[in-house]
């Protein structure tokens, strides 16, 4: 399996202190991570702030270990009017060789926010609010 040809949103070496004793990432850690990398594409889109406020069908795959470099993507999957789905895949490879693999996938939602942190729409056509 290869990973995305898309640069991504976000890239990231797993740590020591990011794990459990066995080596093995916390899901926390990975879903943060995720999580940043589905608000950069958010932002973009909504051209100002967001929130997240949902994630659906979080799956984990493989485990993600000490020293493995982790690539995350963010796909748009839609906009409604406040809110922006952007589906989000990691991908782990050990940091001497080339193959990928994906670990972790999940939907998330974001909503548009005001200066206030209140709910505003998403401009229609990308354009500032």
């Amino acid at each position: 399996m290869t990973a995305p040809d898309d640069q991504p949103q976000v890239r990231v070496i797993a740590m020591p202190a990011d794990a459990n004793p066995a080596g093995d990432i916390f899901g926390g850690w990975l879903m943060a991570h995720m999580d940043q990398a589905g608000a950069s594409v958010a932002l973009r889109r909504a051209r100002g702030r967001v929130a997240t406020v949902a994630v659906e069908a979080m799956t984990f795959h493989l485990p993600v270990r000490v020293g493995d470099e982790v690539s995350l993507y963010g796909r748009l999957l839609g906009v409604g009017r406040t809110s922006i789905r952007v589906h989000v895949e990691a991908w782990r490879r050990d940091r001497t060789i080339e193959d990928a693999a994906r670990v972790t996938e999940a939907t998330f939602t974001f909503v548009a926010l005001d200066e206030a942190g209140r709910p505003r729409p998403v401009p229609a056509d990308g354009s500032a609010p």
